[in-house]
């Protein structure tokens, strides 16, 4: 697997902005077979960034409902990473 597939994209929410500013902490989408080791190393050689924590969840997707149609919206897995003190990422800047 190629290291630009692991990461998905950039996940920018209120939660994850929040993260960003008080923790030094990024959220990112990944592909849902890929583990901490993994998404660790992909961002350190694409971002040139040093990683000092990596976590992992798997996220539900939710059941919407159109009418009287039931369809589910697919799972996925977000990662976020904890930057070593003094390091940003630019891709989350305006």
């Amino acid at each position: 697997m190629n290291r630009h597939d692991i990461i998905v994209s950039p996940l920018v929410t209120e939660k994850s902005t929040l993260l960003r500013e008080t923790f030094n902490q990024y959220c990112f989408v990944v592909r849902p077979d890929v583990n901490r080791s993994e998404v660790k190393k992909a961002l350190e050689e694409t971002l040139s960034v040093k990683i000092t924590k990596v976590r992992m969840m798997n996220v539900m997707g939710k059941e919407k409902r159109l009418n009287r149609f039931i369809g589910r919206r697919p799972d996925w897995k977000k990662a976020v990473v904890t930057l070593k003190e003094g390091q940003k990422l630019t891709i989350f800047e305006g």
